[in-house]
């Protein structure tokens, strides 16, 4: 029996999704234009979900653009998953078409997944960038922030991306010392979150107030303080796990 496969199609950075069944389109690759670097995002014994770049949408009932981050109201978390690696794959493959070495257009590996330069033999794989979420608290107050680059009105819990030769636990210190200028104890991880936006893993952990002065640091933090449970600023959209972090924290 030939399974079922869903196309996970994108134009200009957005999707087409099928808001009234809340699933991506189903089809073959002759429905498409057979999209000749089409890749396959999961695979199950009943279906596929296989993603592909195109100039533009076909025409089809129910069908509408949307962003990445649209489809977590639209289906819920797993499509929202689905959603995010699609993309993540379409911008690694288009980030690597030719060889970083070499120059030579590169060709996708079959028996794994790489693109590889058929003229110097380079594989080059799916690339993430990890970053670290602390949640600051002394005792009931949460450390909130907003960087000039939020939806106005909006805190979250401080975060930044691991250096090279860095630890997760070095990164967190280092990004509350840089952010806000305050040291920090007792790290708790909490939870991860692949963030495609555009290729980010979040590692998320709480951690406790151990000393200093809240001072933002000028260009990268607008406003940050300490906030009581009945008295919270704008936070995150439950999309993201800064939100999840936030909210455990509270019901704690």
């Amino acid at each position: 029996m030939d399974k079922t496969t869903y196309w996970i199609l994108r134009c200009e950075h957005r999707l087409l999704f099928l808001t009234d069944g809340a699933q991506f389109p189903v089809g073959h690759a002759a429905d498409f234009g057979n999209p000749e670097r089409a890749l396959i995002v999961s695979e199950s014994a009943d279906c596929r979900h296989v993603a592909v770049d195109v100039a533009e949408f076909p025409k089809m009932p129910g069908a509408e653009a949307v962003s990445v981050r649209a489809i977590f109201t639209l289906a819920g978390p797993e499509v929202f998953a689905l959603a995010g690696r699609a993309t993540q794959l379409l911008d690694w493959q288009a980030n690597h078409r030719y060889c970083g070495r070499c120059g030579t257009p590169t060709v996708i590996k079959p028996d794994e997944p790489a693109m590889h330069c058929p003229a110097c033999g380079l594989l080059a794989y799916p690339r993430l960038s990890p970053a670290v979420m602390v949640l600051v608290r002394d005792g009931e107050k949460l450390l909130l922030a907003r960087s000039p680059h939020f939806k106005p009105g909006v805190y979250s819990a401080l975060a930044g991306f691991v250096e090279p030769g860095e630890t997760l636990e070095e990164c967190a210190v280092r990004e509350v010392r840089e952010e806000v200028g305050i040291e920090i104890a007792n790290l708790r991880y909490f939870a991860s979150q692949p963030w495609p936006f555009p290729n980010s893993l979040m590692i998320a952990f709480f951690a406790d107030y151990a000393g200093g002065t809240i001072t933002p640091e000028p260009g990268e933090i607008e406003d940050a303080g300490w906030f009581l449970p009945d008295a919270l600023p704008l936070l995150p959209d439950p999309v993201s796990i800064s939100r999840r972090l936030i909210d455990a924290a509270l019901a704690d």
